[in-house]
């Protein structure tokens, strides 16, 4: 813990733990319980391989290959963006519209795309809660897909969601879908240097960055989910604080346009619905 704790790494304690029981493959509990136990060469070994990328800055979701989401153990990569707390807010969004004739399940049953779906988390999420539901993901990048439709297969989902390799919605049938939902590249390149420089150094910049203003793949994508979307239908997106009246503004012309607020009070989701009529 004091090497992390000397290196600056957030957290040093629970850090240290979580390499800990990356290397010897067990739980939290189980870590506590044998607390006296030494480590053999091997074990040590692998833990100070693991301790010095933690150093170097490599992410620990990226040296465990494993991050938690919606209740849900998801593969990951340097080819995917570390699922987040925040993005959980999204999935509630998009529940509580499908939702909103206060039954326990849709009325009906929904099609959904997830743009962008890096490691799948979005899609995987809603087909867990959402089962009745048909769901496509798409990602331009086939690494990603890859990640994704592995978890797919983890979660014993993989019948549940359609993946397809496009740049955002190009190729997707018009008036097809209920919801279109999206945690898109919104940071700006003139806010780099206010992105943690773990995120700038070790995530895919294209799952971040969308250019100067941060405004560009959401510019690009709002047309493409009006064109997708059925009358009535949904687009909700991941946003920040900073982008959040941009985005508003995009958004003129559809009805019931709405920013949630995610626990500190931040601009994380905008949601829309197309004109019913």
């Amino acid at each position: 813990m004091s090497r992390l704790a000397a290196a600056n790494v957030p957290s040093p304690q629970m850090n240290a733990e979580l390499l800990l029981m990356f290397t010897l493959e067990c739980d939290r509990a189980h870590l506590y319980a044998h607390s006296e136990r030494k480590l053999t060469e091997d074990e040590l070994a692998r833990y100070e391989v693991a301790l010095a990328e933690r150093v170097r800055g490599v992410p620990a979701q990226y040296i465990t290959g494993h991050q938690e989401f919606w209740g849900l153990d998801f593969i990951v990569t340097p080819a995917v963006l570390i699922p987040r707390p925040e993005t959980e807010h999204l999935i509630e969004t998009v529940l509580q519209e499908a939702m909103a004739g206060g039954g326990a399940r849709p009325a009906r049953a929904l099609r959904i795309v997830d743009v962008g779906t890096g490691s799948g988390c979005i899609a995987l999420a809603l087909a867990k809660e959402v089962p009745q539901a048909e769901i496509h993901a798409t990602d331009i990048s086939p690494a990603a897909l890859e990640i994704a439709r592995a978890n797919a297969a983890r979660l014993q989902l993989d019948d549940r969601v359609q993946f397809h390799e496009s740049n955002l919605l190009q190729g997707i049938e018009p008036n097809w879908f209920d919801f279109v939902v999206s945690n898109p590249p919104y940071v700006g390149e003139s806010e780099a240097d206010h992105v943690h420089l773990e995120v700038r150094k070790f995530e895919p910049r294209q799952a971040v960055f969308a250019g100067p203003t941060g405004l560009e793949v959401i510019e690009r994508l709002i047309p493409q989910a009006h064109c997708v979307l059925k009358p009535g239908g949904w687009l909700v997106m991941e946003i920040s604080g900073t982008i959040a009246e941009g985005a508003r503004r995009l958004l003129a012309g559809w009805n019931g346009v709405r920013i949630t607020n995610d626990l500190q009070g931040i601009a994380r989701v905008i949601s829309a619905r197309k004109n019913p009529n």
